[in-house]
């Protein structure tokens, strides 16, 4: 992993949702070292001539949240769309990830699209979207990792490996069935390329089958809350439409997960990791 990748970003809000992204991040930043930075998104025609009081009482917080959890903070305050903003300034830092809260799909969001997928498209870097505050458990002990025929899933296996040897995860892989001869071997050999590298990293795992593959969502959903999974991780649709924000693309369903467990959204060739380098069995990235 590019070494100059090592800060976790929070969106924050000042909600429960926020400070609920800040301790996921808190728990991560323990295993992993890393920076931790706070960014609050405001509207650039609801800060003129009151900016710098925003980031002085932005900075207080900071403090303030840095004392309560023992952990050096970092923040900032950017101006513009949140749907934007938080991506392009994901791209341009020293981002590894950003963690985001959400209160899933509901009212008006059931109609425009999810919000959190909004945010999430365009994003080089992977997002970690959360609904509750960490369990009690230190690390991620499962974790899902749905397969089905299409190239992006090489995308997502660097950071199962990541996150998986830094907390020593079992990682399920949820196979979609397929009828096709020919999506049948694509499938098969997303499935063998992700079972060599989990060898060849040390990380145990297990082989599950879906049902049905007009319902792989749902599935793989229920997969989840069966194996009591502690994160869930999708690529999100590639060249996703508006269509898609309104009739619902397949990872909304999942990201809005009503036992609101976490899911880590990759954007498909977006990834800013060299896969190779990721996945050789050595630690030193």
């Amino acid at each position: 992993m590019e070494k100059s990748r090592n800060t976790l970003l929070v969106t924050w809000d000042y909600t429960e949702m926020s400070e609920n992204a800040l301790l996921h991040a808190i728990r991560i930043g323990k295993h992993v070292n890393n920076n931790i930075r706070l960014v609050h998104i405001v509207e650039a025609a609801k800060v003129k001539n009151v900016l710098e009081k925003i980031e002085n009482e932005f900075q207080e917080k900071i403090d303030e949240l840095s004392k309560i959890y023992g952990y050096e903070l970092q923040g900032i305050v950017l101006t513009g769309s949140i749907f934007k903003r938080i991506a392009e300034y994901a791209n341009e830092t020293d981002a590894l990830m950003v963690i985001m809260g959400t209160h899933g799909i509901k009212g008006l969001q059931k109609y425009t699209g999810s919000w959190a997928l909004k945010v999430i498209v365009g994003s080089s870097v992977p997002f970690l979207v959360i609904q509750d505050k960490p369990s009690s458990k230190d690390r991620f002990n499962s974790i899902v990792f749905p397969i089905d025929f299409k190239a992006e899933n090489k995308e997502k296996l660097q950071w199962a490996i990541y996150l998986g040897k830094y907390f020593n995860s079992k990682v399920y892989l949820f196979k979609a069935p397929m009828t096709d001869k020919g999506l049948v071997k694509k499938v098969n050999r997303n499935l063998t390329f992700a079972v060599k590298f989990l060898i060849q990293n040390n990380l145990d795992y297990e082989i599950h089958t879906a049902k049905k593959s007009s319902k792989f969502a749902r599935e793989t959903l229920d997969f989840a809350i069966e194996k009591k999974a502690d994160l869930i991780l999708i690529t999100t649709t590639k060249n996703i439409s508006v269509a898609d924000y309104l009739l619902g693309a397949p990872e909304q369903y999942i990201i809005a997960n009503s036992n609101r467990i976490p899911v880590m959204c990759v954007n498909p060739r977006a990834a800013y990791i060299n896969v190779g380098q990721f996945m050789w069995g050595s630690r030193s990235f």
